[in-house]
């Protein structure tokens, strides 16, 4: 029956694309059954359900989850209304994962010939061109986009910010998820804009204005899919995660635009221990950890910190909590994962609360961990530059260099939140008959103070402007530059 559903999805798929007939739809009874299948998935094992949602809130939304989907659906209705409920759970890893969809879903859904064909930054609300794609040089750096097939840039981020995934209240996350700068196989921009706003296709009139203030018009084309990954600045099959180190003068500069190695066979951690080995070579004396644009994965963190201290550090993370020791039964068939053990904790799991379990770590135990310095030691300034993209691990590290006062963060205020996120671990969640999948983050880490509910605010705070985007300036690394300049001056600012 699986193998028939698939079969009919790539059929309905590929018709809709060449000559736009419909779509897969589902019953009202099979929707409301993926419902309940998902409600008791994440009441069962979601640790941050309750974070920033009351009990009786999360009953409202799936009371209006199953009221947007009472009648005959069609995969797109489904899809939306599946990641508009996500986005209320107010958890950055809590979504309809792109990548984790059947093939026929994501052909059906997020490959189409419909790609703006510029990369843009959000600024205050307003989008600015950062690369022109057209190929023919019609959308200077710097642009201001007015309007897109008659849509104001406005309204397409006002209806996207709702289906867009952060924890808590920050929504400078949410913005800065709908850039597209080029960084991922599916950008949530891309993915979501054709769905909401389906006069957006693949022949496309924009409005802009140029820095030097001149209103033009253009009817361009779209970009396929395959063209937008063309464009990627790193690469699919890229497995170092573009880490790489370069110098200017007497600074290395370390970049990392990805963590996520959980199925690499690529050494990593050989990689940064070779760069911190010719860091010392060259005798550097400053150091920048590039993280923008990076959202997290394993955590590398761990490896960088113990070239940047002296003696031992105790780092007091929050508690790795989970809500369950053992899977329900009937959850199990619908679950997938990387490591078994996800389905059953055991004894690493003891009791904390009348909500929670507590993970043991590797170590079987639970406390503060203690990192051990490593040879080669860096002893020169270290700055990490940060955005809002930063939620996972590199929210996490960007955090604990700060506590530490092992670096100095520059940028802008990070994603994530100071009052907890989840993840670590996941299920991977496939709802029967519609067969889209759901992300279930299976540990929570919350502190046990009550801190803002906020990312983590840089010692050094810039922002580019449209002028900086117009010229092609870098601001974050101008700042770390002021900076040098400064300690070497002897004054406390740039």
């Amino acid at each position: 029956m699986l193998a028939v559903f698939y079969a009919m999805l790539c059929a309905c798929a590929a018709g809709a694309s060449a000559a736009g007939s419909a779509e897969p739809a589902f019953d009202a009874a099979d929707i409301q059954a993926n419902i309940d299948v998902l409600q008791h998935a994440y009441e069962a094992l979601h640790p941050g359900l309750y974070r920033y949602n009351t009990p009786q809130t999360m009953r409202d939304h799936f009371a209006t989850l199953r009221a947007a989907l009472d009648g005959r659906r069609t995969l797109t209705q489904t899809y939306l209304a599946l990641s508009e409920f996500a986005a209320k759970v107010r958890c950055g890893h809590t979504y309809a994962n792109f990548y984790n969809q059947p093939e026929s879903i994501q052909a059906a859904l997020f490959e189409g010939h419909n790609r703006v064909p510029f990369e843009f930054r959000w600024l205050d609300g307003r989008m600015f061109v950062t690369r022109d794609l057209t190929g023919r040089r019609l959308l200077p750096r710097g642009s201001e986009i007015l309007a897109i097939t008659g849509v104001k840039p406005s309204d397409i981020l006002a209806r996207l910010l709702p289906v867009a995934r952060a924890d808590g209240s920050n929504d400078a996350k949410r913005v800065a998820q709908l850039q597209v700068q080029g960084d991922d196989r599916y950008e949530t921009f891309d993915v979501f804009l054709p769905l909401y706003f389906p006069q957006i296709q693949t022949e496309q009139r924009l409005t802009l204005r140029t820095p030097r203030g001149t209103v033009r018009t253009h009817v361009v084309q779209a970009l396929s899919d395959a063209q937008r990954q063309g464009f990627r600045r790193l690469k699919a099959d890229d497995r170092t995660g573009g880490f790489a180190l370069h110098f200017e003068r007497r600074t290395a500069v370390l970049t990392m635009p990805s963590w996520v190695f959980y199925n690499s066979t690529w050494d990593w951690q050989a990689f940064i221990r070779r760069s911190f080995e010719e860091i010392a070579r060259m005798r550097a004396t400053s150091l920048v950890i590039d993280l923008r644009g990076n959202e997290g994965g394993v955590d590398v963190g761990d490896a960088i910190l113990p070239h940047l201290i002296d003696s031992p550090l105790t780092v007091f993370d929050p508690p790795r909590l989970v809500r369950y020791r053992r899977v329900p039964g009937d959850l199990t068939p619908l679950l997938d994962t990387w490591d078994s053990s996800f389905k059953d904790w055991g004894d690493d799991a003891q009791p904390y609360d009348a909500r929670f379990y507590r993970l043991r770590d590797e170590q079987k135990s639970i406390g503060p961990r203690r990192i051990e310095p490593a040879a080669p030691r860096f002893r020169g300034r270290v700055f990490v530059l940060v955005g809002a993209t930063n939620s996972s691990a590199t929210f996490q590290f960007a955090q604990q260099v700060q506590v530490a006062g092992v670096a100095t963060l520059v940028g802008q205020t990070t994603g994530g939140n100071r009052r907890g996120i989840n993840g670590g671990a996941f299920f991977f969640l496939r709802l029967p008959h519609t067969q889209i999948e759901m992300d279930v983050p299976l540990i929570a880490r919350f502190p046990e103070d009550d801190p803002p509910d906020a990312g983590v605010v840089p010692d050094i705070q810039v922002t580019p402007t449209p002028l900086d985007i117009a010229a092609g300036t870098d601001v974050e690394m101008a700042a770390v530059r002021a900076a040098i300049r400064a300690s070497r001056r002897g004054t406390d600012t740039p």
